[in-house]
Order: structure tokens, then C-alpha cells, then sequence
């Protein structure tokens, strides 16, 4: 049996879910209350240790792979920087496009939430991705490091 006891992956089961929804809140709204892409995406990675923890590394290596978490830290790191440039193009770097004098609505911020978005995307997988390398590796009976695949 991979993983830990029935009790603990029948609580990851449930809490998982609530963890990740959280994140996501995180990450949206990060313009309006505390937190942004960096604490979203803490919070996203958090819940895929969590399930690696739970129910081992293949399982959470089934949900997201390394190539997949390795694939979105580029793609978060990329969309940052478009979103700099667009705005270094119109006016200055990290120009705030779209933003609206309307104040504590969603749609206010501009390009904030894009930015929050790409930060928690690419921090999320690259925390993940991150805790996978270190969990591919274990110790060996002679004291060195093997890969364990």
C-alpha cells in the first residue's frame, strides 16, 4: 500500500479540494485583500504536497507530472513578462493597463490580476515541481543518493 493510512488519505480527500479553491481565491483577489500570486501559489503547491504526502509520489506524479509542473512555470514566468513588456510598449515597464478609477470591484486593478495570476501559476508549479525533485531522490541503504523511478 502506497502513501500513508486510510485515515489520512480519506482527510486529504476532503481537505485537498478546499485547499486548492482557496489558493485560487488567493490568487483572484489578491489586489483587493492580502495576499497575490506569491501566497496563492504557495497555497496552490501546498495542495499537491499535500496529496504527494498522503498518497505518494506516483499518484501526485499522475495528477501533475514533472514535465507538466516544469510547463507551467515557463508558461507563468512567460505570461509575467508579456505583461510587462505590453506595458513597457504603451508606456512605461509594468504600465497598468485597463485600470478603472472604480475602486474594491474585480475589475479595477488592471493588469494586477494578470500579473497575480502568472506569479501564482509560475510559483505554484515551481514549488511543486521543486518538492518532486527532492522526492524523487531518497536515501540508499549505503548512504548515498539514488534516483528512485
Amino acid at each position: 500500500m502506497r502513501g500513508m493510512s486510510l485515515i489520512v488519505k480519506t482527510v486529504t480527500r476532503l481537505v485537498a479540494e478546499f485547499i486548492t479553491i482557496f489558493g485560487i481565491y488567493i490568487v483572484l483577489f489578491g489586489h483587493l485583500t492580502p495576499g497575490g500570486g506569491f501566497t496563492g501559489g504557495v497555497i496552490l503547491s501546498c495542495g499537491f504536497i499535500l496529496l504527494t504526502l498522503a498518497f505518494g509520489k506516483d499518484f501526485s506524479l499522475h495528477v501533475l507530472s514533472k514535465r507538466a509542473a516544469g510547463t507551467w512555470d515557463s508558461i507563468g514566468a512567460l505570461a509575467f513578462l508579456i505583461v510587462a513588456l505590453v506595458g513597457y510598449r504603451v508606456g512605461s515597464f509594468f504600465f497598468n493597463l485597463w485600470a478603472e478609477p472604480a475602486t474594491f470591484k474585480l475589475a479595477s486593478a488592471g493588469t494586477i490580476p494578470i500579473s497575480n495570476i502568472a506569479i501564482g501559476v509560475k510559483v505554484g508549479a515551481a514549488l511543486f515541481g521543486g518538492f518532486m525533485a527532492l522526492a524523487v531522490f531518497r536515501r540508499g541503504a549505503r548512504g548515498g543518493y539514488e534516483e528512485d523511478e
